[in-house]
């Protein structure tokens, strides 16, 4: 005969554990990048250091610039970016700590398959940038302070362009709706290798100039500083770098793949 108290004791008990919420120090708040996300690499990574760690990753994904701006403001316990520049400051100025390079993609020049603008023979991206500003077709910026976005206004800097030409548009869209958004306008933008591949099925766009080194895209993982924010998750945030850094996980980047294409490569040195 059942124990009616004991049944009734062991659906509290189990219904306890299963609505008592992850504790907050169980949980790792990680700012990055559209590209991230949007390739589909950190719903391939997660899972595994999740499982492994017994900690639960909840991902902010955003252009560079608001991505390091949480961190500045230690509203995030660790970061992970793609711009050079905007980490140095971060890091210089003591707010980021122990920059780990994990990994890199590429930047490539996309547009109509019918390149209007013919960028395709030029010599340089700079070259390519002009070729578009002159032809008159439409450029989409993402216009979002991204990694992407400062990459980009570097190369029209360094083409001597100012982008107010017309044709150019900033829309202010992560990485995957300004891709939607070339297509629809027939123009060009400049995207990071691994969401363009993501997003190769869903828009009628190529590749029409990629710089090799030129246009190298490396990510970069940093901590927070524990002076400016002591209360912040930096055990969890340390577990999460270290993993990155791993033989498996920069395996498990290598080993990513879209549509048969590898769309990161791992970069960490021991």
């Amino acid at each position: 005969m059942l124990n009616l108290k004991r049944v009734i004791g062991f659906a509290v008990a189990t219904a306890l554990v299963l609505t008592t919420p992850v504790r907050a120090n169980d949980v790792i708040k990680l700012a990055t990048t559209t590209s991230t996300e949007n390739s589909g690499l950190l719903k391939n990574l997660l899972p595994t250091f999740e499982a492994n760690s017994g900690y639960t990753v909840q991902v902010i994904a955003t252009g560079t610039g608001k991505a390091l701006k949480l961190a500045r403001q230690g509203d995030v316990d660790v970061v992970m970016t793609h711009a050079p520049a905007a980490e140095a400051k971060f890091v210089t100025e003591g707010y980021g700590r122990l920059p780990r390079g994990i990994m890199e993609n590429d930047f490539v020049v996309l547009g109509p398959k019918s390149d209007p603008a013919k960028i395709r023979s030029s010599q340089s991206a700079e070259e390519a940038f002009a070729k578009i500003a002159q032809s008159g077709t439409p450029f989409i910026s993402r216009g979002d302070n991204s990694g992407t976005n400062m990459k980009e206004l570097i190369l029209w800097e360094n083409a001597n362009i100012e982008p107010k030409f017309k044709g150019y548009t900033a829309v202010g869209q992560g990485m995957g709706k300004t891709l939607l958004m070339t297509d629809e306008l027939e123009g060009y933008t400049l995207s990071d290798r691994g969401t363009f591949v993501a997003y190769s099925g869903k828009v009628n766009l190529a590749v029409n100039f990629d710089g090799g080194a030129a246009l190298a895209n490396p990510y970069q993982i940093m901590l927070i500083s524990t002076d400016k924010y002591p209360d912040l998750n930096h055990k969890g945030a340390q577990a999460l770098s270290d993993w990155l850094i791993s033989d498996q996980a920069q395996a498990m980047i290598n080993n990513y793949k879209v549509q048969g294409e590898q769309l990161f490569k791992a970069t960490y040195n021991k």
